[in-house]
């Protein structure tokens, strides 16, 4: 696991190396272990190390036996070792035992084909000096992170966009057009980011820098993966547990290559709880687990996951959060996550993280799962009310609109009680958007931004789309899980990266392997949603390796108690910087609508934890990276605040 940086530029700035060190600088916490740059205009390659295998050896920039191509990577190739013999029959000579050689000699010997043969997660640029070209690629799901800017003139990439900010070309200044999509999901997705000019390279595609037969320069960018799109052979329900069993066997069984210690995260899901049951039975010696919990009870998960680690006997640790470490920590966690953090419970992986770091270098984390399995509950509300939708649709649509607007506004419902009737067919209208994306996903609905932005917004739910319309003949449990892959999920696992390398430690998700994907993708509807019971087929193929309890239990999805935190006294000068008149947010959207969300909130009518949520880290996001001392001061102020929460 490292950090990545470089550049390649048709008119070499004098300060090239200076430059190269700075963005490679920016990214000391994804690899302190070592550090190493590759100096041959026009292309300069840097990497930061954190040592996972072969320690000793694997120094990178790596070089092939002629010095042609050099590489940067970051990330880790589980079967590194099996592709190994064929190359060394086909002449390779290997200098050390790291999978960072094995993907240099992989492109030497079968160029792009070599991404075919990989399972892992992984980023990487190699420069061929001869050719004067730079190729790039990112793993199939988007587990390791590449961002990238280019003007025609300059092509510069990173692991974390913090890192791009330190190269002179690349200007610092918000993408607006890309407001109201971060205000519904909390992120923006496909390939852009809220910084204009930056963007990501999407999961499964290869990126190409050439200069074409005139001489100038060009970027090319091509998938080479995609989810599967077709059934599984049949097979009865015995055999899709066993299979899933076995599979998942291997999949964590690879994931178990380290030369340093290694744990699980455990939050006492049936996800995680399986993966560090699986790291049990597989390894020797007790597991060591770590879990994060908070103060407030009834938002803690630690009794569900002291439960486990008594059963699987691992050597378990935790760490309980208050309100004052999490909103301490909140802007340099921001900082490193380098745009609005989606989730609350973001905050509360870097506190495992740093937890973890102090006893093992790498862990494993049940990511993934609900996304293959279809364990959220918006996947089988939809389902629901997409089929009584068909009947309601009968119902005239004034009548329609007058029960909903009767519902919202009806006083003598209670807050959470309007909250839940909203979320059906009832309370909502009968399109996708509505019943689905406004519903499940969007703290402010595409419907209802338009009061709240100065500026009309638009497509903000094109990117979504486009992946629904992708498969116009899957089931729509497909077409959601599916559609997930390609936007919600990618940001997950910025998060999960983001987050453990702040720590400086390694995340590994076995629920991701590519070949473990394609199986669950090809599984019928049935196996993973049955009445009720969601992710089915995944929960009978570790009964046994956990107790019912856990395996059963309702799913808490990693609550934070930000809705009561936000309802506290304590918390109004937080929520009043969010109406001062120098707010950033203020560029975007109008003081007073804001200013009633916070009224509303406070007075328990309206339940607006996620849209405060969105609009405090979108605010605070803005000082750090556009305030008056730019981003490098908003970086050192980041930074001093981190150092101040003790873990």
């Amino acid at each position: 696991m490292c950090g990545i940086a470089g550049f390649v530029s048709r008119q070499v700035p004098s300060n090239a190396p200076a430059i190269l060190r700075r963005m490679t600088d920016s990214l000391r916490h994804r690899g302190p272990d070592d550090n190493g740059h590759y100096e041959g205009a026009p292309a300069f390659l840097g990497q930061r190390r954190l040592s996972i295998v072969d320690p000793s050896g694997g120094h990178q920039p790596m070089t092939n036996e002629d010095g042609s191509l050099w590489i940067v990577y970051n990330g880790e190739v589980f079967n590194h070792s099996d592709t190994r013999p064929a190359l060394e029959k086909a002449g390779h000579r290997y200098a050390n035992r790291s999978d960072t050689e094995t993907i240099l000699h992989s492109w030497e010997e079968w160029g792009p084909d070599c991404l075919e043969r990989f399972r892992g997660m992984f980023a990487f640029a190699i420069w061929d000096e001869k050719n004067r070209r730079l190729v790039a690629a990112r793993d199939r799901l988007g587990i390791k992170p590449f961002y990238y800017f280019w003007d025609g003139q300059t092509f510069a990439f990173a692991s974390e966009i913090k890192a791009l900010l330190r190269h002179p070309s690349v200007a610092v200044v918000p993408a607006d057009e890309h407001i109201a999509e971060y205000l519904a999901f909390g992120y923006v997705s496909g390939a852009e980011t809220l910084f204009g000019g930056i963007r990501k390279l999407p999961p499964g595609h290869l990126l190409e820098w050439f200069e074409n037969p005139e001489g100038q320069p060009q970027i090319r960018i091509t998938r080479y993966w995609d989810v599967p799109d077709e059934p599984s052979a049949e097979r009865s329900e015995a055999e899709w547990v066993s299979e899933t069993r076995r599979r998942l066997e291997e999949t964590v069984q690879l994931r178990l290559m380290a030369d340093v210690p290694l744990g699980t995260f455990l939050s006492g899901g049936v996800d995680s709880s399986a993966i560090t049951a699986l790291v049990k039975r597989l390894t020797s010696g007790r597991v060591d687990s770590f879990s994060v919990g908070y103060k407030e009870a009834r938002y803690s998960e630690l009794p569900y996951a002291r439960q486990v680690a008594e059963q699987l006997d691992t050597n378990h640790r935790e760490i309980v959060l208050g309100k004052e470490e999490f909103f301490d920590a909140l802007p340099a966690l921001i900082w490193q996550e380098d745009e609005p953090i989606a989730w609350p419970s973001s905050v509360s992986l870097y506190f495992v993280s740093m937890l973890a770091a102090q006893h093992v270098k790498v862990v494993l984390t049940g990511e993934g799962a609900d996304e293959l399995f279809g364990g959220y509950e918006r996947y089988r509300w939809n389902r629901w009310n997409l089929r009584a939708a068909a009947a309601y649709r009968y119902v005239p649509g004034p009548l329609r609109r007058g029960i909903r607007h009767a519902l919202a506004t009806w006083p003598i419902l209670r807050a959470d009680l309007r909250r839940k009737i909203g979320h059906t067919f009832i309370g909502r209208e009968l399109s996708l958007e509505s019943l689905y994306l406004d519903n499940f996903y969007a703290a402010f609905p595409a419907s209802e931004q338009a009061t709240l932005l100065k500026s009309p917004p638009t497509g903000v739910y094109d990117e979504y789309l486009r992946h629904w319309a992708a498969r116009p003949n899957g089931t729509p449990l497909a077409r959601m899980l599916y559609a997930d892959s390609k936007t919600y999920l990618v940001e997950l696992l910025m998060k999960q990266d983001q987050m453990s390398m702040a720590a400086s430690i390694e995340s590994r998700v076995p629920f991701l392997d590519h070949q473990f994907v394609a199986f669950a993708t090809g599984m019928p509807d049935h196996m993973k949603i049955r009445g009720h019971e969601q992710k089915y087929v995944l929960k009978k193929a570790v009964a046994g390796l956990l107790p019912d309890e856990i395996i059963y239990r309702k799913k808490m999805g990693f609550p934070t108690p930000l809705r009561q935190w936000f309802r506290e006294s304590s918390s109004d000068a937080l929520l009043e910087t969010l109406i001062a008149p120098d707010a950033f947010i203020l560029r975007w959207v109008h003081r007073q609508e804001v200013q009633s969300l916070i009224e509303h909130h406070r007075s328990g009518f309206h339940d607006a934890t996620d849209r405060l949520w969105r609009l405090l880290n979108l605010e605070i996001w803005g000082g750090l990276f556009f305030g008056s001392g730019g981003a490098v001061d908003g970086a050192q102020e980041a930074a001093r605040r981190l150092e101040r929460v003790v873990v």
